[in-house]
């Protein structure tokens, strides 16, 4: 697991905006960042003094995904390769997503960035947001 502090806010922007992102949309670097990507499910609940976000990220590695905290939100991104199927199997469900995901969190309160607290178990991240004084 990768952690990083950005100092910037975090926005999404939208496909359906029209110029000055028109020219933007069409650059074949943006086409690479927008590669089709699935969500993991994510728990987020606040207390007097944090707030709690659980994430499912089983079958992921603990350096196949990132964790960026910025000031507004935390995003969670990476990679779930499974192993193959044999060549000669046949698939009956696949309902397993893999390949990139990407799961993004707003923050319901300002935290404190110096006061984070991330652990990865048996599938699952947990991470623990200090709540700004």
């Amino acid at each position: 697991m990768t952690y990083r502090r950005l100092t910037l806010r975090y926005a999404a922007v939208r496909a359906d905006l029209s110029w000055p992102f028109d020219l933007v949309w069409e650059s074949e670097q943006l086409r690479r960042l927008l590669r089709p990507r699935w969500r993991p499910d994510a728990d987020v609940y606040e207390t007097a003094s944090t707030i709690e976000m659980t994430i499912d990220l089983a079958g992921v590695g603990d350096e196949d995904f990132e964790v960026q905290l910025f000031a507004n939100a935390l995003v969670i991104e990476g990679c779930r390769r499974l192993p193959a199927a044999r060549e000669d199997a046949v698939y009956h469900a696949a309902g397993i997503r893999q390949g990139l995901f990407r799961v993004e969190l707003p923050l319901p309160a300002p935290v404190d960035p110096e006061r984070v607290e991330a652990r990865y178990d048996r599938g699952l991240l947990y991470v623990t947001l200090a709540k700004a004084a």
